[in-house]
């Protein structure tokens, strides 16, 4: 005569599945915690062969009017520049390739009417209330602003001035960032240098340790 497993094996089993579900949410939301994911486009005319060499970081006009933005910018972009194989130069005049940065931040707010966290939606349930009474009811709903941010890179021949790199990397969030958000997003600008892969494409990189 077969045996049918008891309830409280059955039990033992759903807990342990639960558990298991549970941890692998968990790692997954550590695993976002510590990596930052951005759209790519980049588009590219490295001549074949050429190796990356020593840089200089070139500014605007615009830009030399905010230089302590601009420094923020710069440093962020160091790294990402360094594992794509380039190096600081001491001196422009020395440099092989000048490099632009810059970034984009934009607010989303929701300033409609109807987006106002202390505006009625309107849209109405039924349930059961104080005093055991069905009626109808109302819901608030409120959603916190979002940041769309971008940093852009442009890489020059020194000698003729001729763009030869353009890559760009873009992502939102609950906030405009800090230095580690522009370092991953510069690393994720620079992932398949001096080629472009597919525009545009979704890049992950860690986050630096804080």
């Amino acid at each position: 005569m077969l045996l049918s497993p008891s309830p409280h094996l059955h039990a033992t089993r759903w807990l342990r599945g639960l558990a298991l579900c549970a941890s692998l949410l968990l790692l997954a939301g550590c695993a976002s915690l510590n990596s930052l994911a951005s759209d790519v486009n980049s588009y590219s005319h490295w001549p074949a062969g050429r190796q990356p060499s020593s840089y200089v970081f070139e500014r605007l006009p615009s830009q030399q009017a905010n230089p302590q933005q601009q420094d923020t910018l710069e440093a962020a972009a160091r790294d990402a520049l360094a594992q794509a194989g380039f190096s600081e130069a001491a001196d422009a005049a020395s440099a092989d390739v000048s490099v632009q940065v810059s970034a984009r931040f934009t607010r989303q707010d929701y300033g409609s009417l109807y987006d106002d966290p202390f505006f009625w939606r309107g849209s109405m349930w039924y349930g059961r209330g104080f005093g055991h009474w069905w009626g109808p009811g109302f819901g608030l709903s409120y959603q916190s602003p979002r940041y769309e941010r971008e940093v852009s890179m442009l890489i020059r021949d020194r000698k003729s001035g001729d763009v030869l790199y353009e890559t760009r990397a873009s992502n939102d969030g609950l906030s405009s960032g800090d230095s580690g958000t522009l370092a991953a997003m510069f690393a994720a600008a620079l992932k398949d240098f001096p080629q472009t892969a597919v525009n545009p494409r979704r890049v992950t990189v860690p986050l630096a340790a804080r």
